[in-house]
């Protein structure tokens, strides 16, 4: 792999920690800022929004701009963010930050793909995206916690700021390693829109909605549901993301390599072992240790989705694939938004902290059935071709007709 991946990987591990670092400092930030938790909380909804629209709204401004050089300008942004957040002198001042720091995080991942799968042969890309995202991956296992415990330590200011230098590495590291890839010929804003009119890059997207969406249903209340079903102290949560995070760093790198060689299969192991895992996670999350396991196995089995629909959408959208694989990050948070919405929704119907893991496996079992769908009308697409290929004038008229 080559060493440019590395500098993608450092910037991707600078987005992910700041982006769930806010979740265990919002206690201090709500203190300082003289404001309630449920306020706070807009510093996590206003980031996830900020990565939806600003997903196809960075990469629609950068389809002139060469993609090193608008990957440097996105972690630019991304630097100014977190500095704005760190020195923010009120609550809406720090808000605005969180926003432009999200700014930079769809497109950085969509034209990151794009680029580290341009970096290698073929049959690597894959596990060249997956390198990338190992960055966001190892964010939280290393990043969020170290992030958490300095800001409950020292401040949590200063985990902003070293976030922001975290995006200073990262920037030295593109400018430095990754190469100056010439700009497709012929490509503009109406080809990369017309990718989706392609029905297997919306299936793609809608996977990538239900299946982490999957993932982030039960993950969202991991708290409540770990203190109050399995019996956890409040300071085992911590750990408990940790291995969540492990099960990330392993599930990314597995999904990526078998992605190369089989992704359609890997999708309909992934997502029907997710959904089996989220369901059984109901009885599972009344005993620590079966607990723990399955945490674990969330994280592994819902990033293993991540790096093949990723290249299905790259795959889909050839010709044009950098506004669509940005969509798609966005797709991810979007999931992340829905499913922490229909969770919440159970819980407080008084179906208890578990329910959401039925909600989570419930959208697992949707991303599977459309990959079968997906896959399905790819084999009756090129069964089609074949025809019109091969055929007799009259066969291929049938198989137009059809």
């Amino acid at each position: 792999m080559p060493l440019a991946l590395l500098a993608l990987a450092i910037g991707a591990f600078g987005i992910g920690t700041t982006e769930f670092v806010i979740m265990g400092l919002l206690p201090q930030v709500a203190g300082d800022f003289g404001v309630s938790i449920p306020t706070a909380g807009l510093l996590v909804t206003g980031y996830a929004l900020g990565v939806v629209i600003g997903a196809p709204l960075m990469t629609v401004l950068g389809t002139k701009v060469p993609r090193k050089r608008m990957l440097m300008l996105l972690m630019g942004l991304f630097i100014l963010g977190n500095l704005l957040s760190a020195v923010a002198p009120s609550f809406s001042v720090m808000l605005i930050g969180r926003v432009v720091a999200s700014l930079a995080h769809g497109a950085f991942f969509g034209i990151g793909s794009v680029v580290a799968a341009e970096l290698v042969a073929p049959d690597k890309k894959a596990g060249a995206i997956a390198m990338m995202f190992t960055g966001l991956t190892v964010a939280n296992v290393v990043g969020v916690p170290l992030g958490t415990l300095v800001g409950q330590s020292v401040g949590w200011r200063v985990t902003f700021a070293i976030v922001a230098g975290l995006g200073v590495i990262g920037l030295a590291g593109i400018a430095k390693l990754v190469p100056d890839l010439p700009k497709p010929e012929g490509v503009r804003l109406r080809h990369e829109l017309a990718a989706f009119k392609n029905t297997q890059v919306l299936l793609a997207m809608a996977m990538t909605v239900l299946g982490f969406g999957g993932v982030f249903a039960a993950i969202t209340y991991i708290a409540p549901m770990m203190t109050h079903v399995a019996g956890f102290a409040d300071g085992s949560v911590t750990w408990l993301l940790v291995l969540f995070g492990l099960g990330m760093v392993g599930g990314n790198l597995v999904g990526g390599k078998f992605a190369d060689r089989a992704l359609m299969p890997m999708l309909y192991v992934s997502l029907g072992s997710l959904a089996v895992v989220l369901a059984l996670f109901t009885v599972t999350a009344h005993n620590k240790i079966a607990a723990a396991v399955t945490i674990a196995l969330i994280g592994a089995l819902g990033f293993a989705t991540v790096p093949p629909l990723q290249k299905r959408v790259l795959d889909q959208a050839h010709g044009a694939p950098t506004l669509a694989s940005a969509v798609n990050i966005g797709a991810f948070n979007l999931g992340n938004a829905l499913s922490a919405w229909l969770g919440g929704i159970v819980i407080a119907a008084g179906f208890g902290y578990t329910a959401p893991n039925w909600v989570g496996a419930v959208l697992a079992a949707a991303a599977l059935v459309l990959a079968i769908l997906s896959a399905a009308l790819e084999r009756r697409t090129s069964a089609r071709r074949a025809v019109v290929a091969a055929g007799t004038p009259s066969e291929q008229r049938t198989a137009v007709h059809h």
